[in-house]
């Protein structure tokens, strides 16, 4: 019996931390704290911004560096990661938001040329539209996590970030919260992702990815738009494989044309047109 198997279209936009630095001790916190306040002040920080989101830091968050450190590894099949993540209410939740913002996805959707169904789909997926976008404090989380030694650099970098946003108004800091390694907003950015991307749709004079939808959508467009996406293609769909196939073609390392998946005896649903439907993209395979 045939498997079902999805082709991946066009774009895959894969967020990575880099390469795990090696393990160092890490300095001893108020030394650490010191050298990186002349660095802020040197980069343009005030050091009233500084001081009110690290003064009273005497530690870093012990939660945070165990949540580092016991991040699971698993295997998981497409078809469970998509039922887990695809269910019933986020799709009720996501066709409300749809209906009570088309102005708003109207003209995001004519400025960056994405689709609003998978602005919708983002949205849903990281933050429940919203509602999970985590309640760490980013300074206090970045900072314990570019004291540490294990991707010292990387979080050093968001840090310094996450204080310019501060230092520029966008947001207070006691709004400024996210998950444990510094993601922040319904939208999940990390700081200097923010710093690129985000955008201030509603033009108040702040960016705010909390708590101003309209921001939070232009800034997901944006993004996708920056990083290549394809208007008119969606991102894959369903296919069948013809008997024989060989399935040593699936997987990401194979990238062909749709025209030649389908000579290899890859099977397109007839409606595959409202899918992707845009030129002959290149695809993966993936079972």
């Amino acid at each position: 019996m045939n498997k079902s198997l999805t082709g991946i279209a066009t774009l895959l936009i894969i967020l990575s931390l880099g390469v795990a630095e090696a393990a160092a001790p890490p300095p001893d916190f108020s030394h650490w704290r010191q050298q990186l306040r002349k660095e802020a002040l040197n980069d343009g920080i005030s050091a009233r911004t500084f001081d009110q989101a690290l003064g009273n830091l005497k530690s870093p968050l012990l939660r945070v560096l165990e949540l580092d450190r016991n991040q699971p590894e698993f295997k998981q099949s497409l078809q469970d990661y998509v039922a887990k993540r695809v269910n019933n209410h986020r799709v009720v939740e996501g066709k409300k938001r749809l209906k009570r913002y088309p102005t708003w996805l109207a003209r995001i959707e004519k400025r960056y040329a994405v689709q609003p169904r998978f602005i919708l789909a983002l949205w849903g997926i990281e933050t429940g539209y919203g509602k999970q976008t985590g309640g760490f404090p980013v300074i206090d989380a970045l900072a314990t996590l570019a004291h540490d030694g294990r991707r010292a650099a990387y979080f050093r970098g968001e840090l310094l970030d996450a204080l310019h946003i501060l230092d520029a108004g966008h947001i207070r800091l006691a709004r400024m919260t996210g998950s444990w390694a510094g993601a922040m907003g319904q939208c999940q950015f990390m700081p200097s992702t923010f710093r690129h991307y985000a955008i201030d749709a509603d033009v108040d004079g702040r960016i705010d990815i909390w708590g101003s939808v309209p921001d939070v959508l232009a800034s997901a467009a944006h993004y996708l738009a920056k990083s290549g996406w394809q208007p008119g293609q969606g991102w894959g769909e369903k296919v069948k494989l013809k008997k024989g196939f060989d399935k040593s073609r699936a997987g990401l390392a194979t990238r062909l044309p749709l025209s030649r998946w389908q000579s290899l005896g890859v099977l397109r649903q007839a409606d595959a047109a409202k899918t992707v439907n845009t030129g002959d993209p290149e695809a993966s395979l993936i079972l």
